[in-house]
Order: structure tokens, then sequence, then C-alpha cells
């Protein structure tokens, strides 16, 4: 073999620096694209399954998922949230795992940092659900119930019996037969299916918090239970348009309590008949019911609707005004007027200003 030969590496070729270094490169790019892949796989999997016993922590977001939405809807609202990063590939995975048909209606509250998998296993079986419900002031236990029924996919016979638990209406020392006037007017969040009672219990639970201890003190000075100013509360709410009236209003209507006056107040016409209107004729008057305040004398048996805490207080605390009679005028605030004489007149300006129909009732009376 001659010394030119024996330079050369397998099969004679010779073998340079460049080419051994090539192949080092070589197999560091490969190491590199094989380790860029597993970091993504691993990425792509802790974003599809989280990491196991590691508890998530992140922005608590409340995503609003509409009954009868679309998957789509629901991944760019979550999207929208930034509960995940990609709409279009959260739905791609979903169809995969035959998760997208599937999906509980309502308001979730989710974390950021979800993995898709719990995202998808909380939308099947509806775990983070909260359902929010207003309760406006003056509201009726009838305009509450529809409410619950519509929000909280509740039967109406099971709100029924939870407003008549006996319960209840004796821990609230209340002589009516439901807890009309304590299911207390607020928002409220409720956890997904919930049970009537436990809705109403949480109301009148609100209502109990609303109502100030140092009040308790206030009954016995005015000689009323608390079941009378809820009761007074009550038809106070349903008569004021503006919430600086509260203390008037009530001021009337505790003026003529003590002097054994008939409150003539149309709101308890509008309940004795069971209709919400606002507008009472003179053939309502003559409807027979003991919440016919133009026929019975002193309060109704109970309140009207559910008052709120500024109606509460003003029932407790009426302004120190000499009136008995009150109208609204068209823009909703009222006239108030010491002597009959007065209030008719005032009737007089208020129809000038407005011609309403004659036989409309005057009010309060």
């Amino acid at each position: 073999m001659t010394r030119k030969a024996a330079r050369g590496g397998a099969g004679g070729k010779p073998t340079s620096a460049r080419s051994r270094g090539g192949a080092r490169i070589g197999r560091g790019t490969r190491l590199l694209a094989w380790s860029a892949a597993i970091a993504v796989a691993i990425f792509a999997a802790v974003e599809i399954i989280g990491i196991p016993g590691v508890p998530v922590r992140g922005r608590e977001v409340r995503v609003f998922i509409r009954r009868g939405a679309p998957f789509r809807e629901a991944a760019e609202s979550l999207a929208a949230q930034g509960v995940i990063r990609s709409a279009r590939a959260f739905g791609r995975y979903a169809s995969l795992r035959s998760a997208d048909r599937s999906l509980r209606w309502g308001t979730y509250v989710l974390l950021d940092g979800m993995a898709w998998e719990q995202i998808l296993g909380a939308m099947r079986a509806g775990r983070g659900v909260v359902h929010t419900v207003t309760i406006p002031e003056g509201w009726t236990i009838a305009q509450i119930s529809a409410e619950l029924v519509e929000s909280l996919d509740l039967t109406p016979d099971s709100i029924s019996a939870a407003v008549r638990d006996t319960a209840l209406l004796h821990r609230l020392n209340v002589p009516t037969p439901t807890v009309e006037g304590y299911l207390f007017p607020a928002t409220y969040t409720f956890p997904d299916r919930i049970s009537a009672r436990d809705a109403v219990r949480l109301m009148v639970e609100r209502f109990e918090t609303a109502w100030k201890p140092a009040w308790d003190s206030i009954l016995s000075m005015r000689k009323m239970t608390r079941h009378d100013v809820v009761t007074l509360a009550s038809i106070v709410e349903r008569e004021v348009r503006k919430g600086e009236e509260r203390p008037v209003v009530a001021a009337v209507y505790t003026n003529r309590l003590r002097i054994r006056m008939p409150l003539q107040a149309d709101p308890t016409i509008d309940y004795a008949l069971g209709r919400q209107t606002g507008r009472v004729l003179y053939k309502d008057l003559r409807v027979d019911s003991p919440y016919n305040t133009y026929r019975n004398p002193g309060l109704p048996p109970g309140p009207i609707g559910a008052p709120g805490a500024a109606s509460l207080e003003a029932a407790l605390f009426p302004a120190k005004v000499p009136y008995l009679y009150f109208v609204a005028a068209p823009d909703g605030h009222h006239e108030f007027r010491r002597t009959y004489a007065e209030h008719l007149a005032a009737i007089r300006m208020v129809r000038k200003a407005a011609a309403p129909d004659s036989t409309v009732a005057r009010s309060p009376r």
C-alpha cells in the first residue's frame, strides 16, 4: 500500500475535516428539531389536558353561553375572554372528542389557565355554571316565580311550595300564607341546578341582612310590627316613581293610619285583582278582597310586593309633613295636599296637563 493510499478513508477516498464537521452539524440540527417537536408536543399536551396533580391558578373569568348556542359561538366566547387562545383549534379538538354537541348553557365561572379537557368537562357537566338573576324592587311573588322558572329551570310547583315553607314563615313571624314581601329585591348569583327551596331561602336571608338590627328598636316607638313596616313599605314601593318622594308618600299613609282614614292605595287594588297595570278604574274599587284598601281600613294583611331598603327606611322614618292626599302628575312626580278641597284642585290641575280618561280613579283619594 502506498503512502498516498494509506491516507485515504474507507474505499480509498480521503476524509476531510469539513465532511466530519458536516456530520456533526447534521446530527445537531436533527437533535434541535426533535427537541423542538417534543417541546411543542409537551406544550400541546399541557394546553389540552393540563399538568396532572397541579391545581389551576388563574384569573377568574365569566363566560356566558346562551341557550341553544352552537359550539362555534361558545368557543369564540371562550377565546374572547382569554380562556383559550384559538377558538378554531379548540373547536377541532372538541369535534375529535365528539364533545361539540353537548354543552350546558349558562354563565360559566372559569379560570384562564384551564386546560381544554377541563373546559370541555365543565361544559358537558355544567360545572362552574352560575345564573345571574335580578329581582327589581316592588316585584310580587308571581313575578319573581316566573323569573326563577325561566332563569333557573325550576318548576312553578316547586317554587309555590318553597314560598309556603312553614319553617320560613315561622322564622319570619309572618301571618300570611307565603313569604310575599320578604324575597329581597337584588341581583343574585345562583349555582346551577339550585333547588327552589334553596333559592327562596337565600332571598329571605338577603332580606334579613338588609333589615338593620337598629330598626327593631324603632318598631315599639311606631307601634308597628316588622310585618306592618314591610307591608307599608311595599305599598310605598309600588306608588313612587321618583325615589326622593318615598318618605313623603310614606308620611301620607302614616297620617291616614293615625286618624283611621282608609289608605285608598291603588297598588293594593292591582294586587287584589292579580294584575300590575297601574291603571285603576272606578269599577275596580268594588273588588272583594282584604287587600282592597278602599273598602277595608288599615293596612292590608301583608305586603303586595318586595320593597327595597329605601322603602323600608321610608316606612320606618316617614317625612314630617301634614299631607293626607297626593295625585300623580304625567312626569311621575306627585302633588301632595293637606285637605280634600286642595286635593280636588290638584287633580284638576293634573288632568288639565294630561287630559287623562275621566274614569281613572283619583290617586289616592
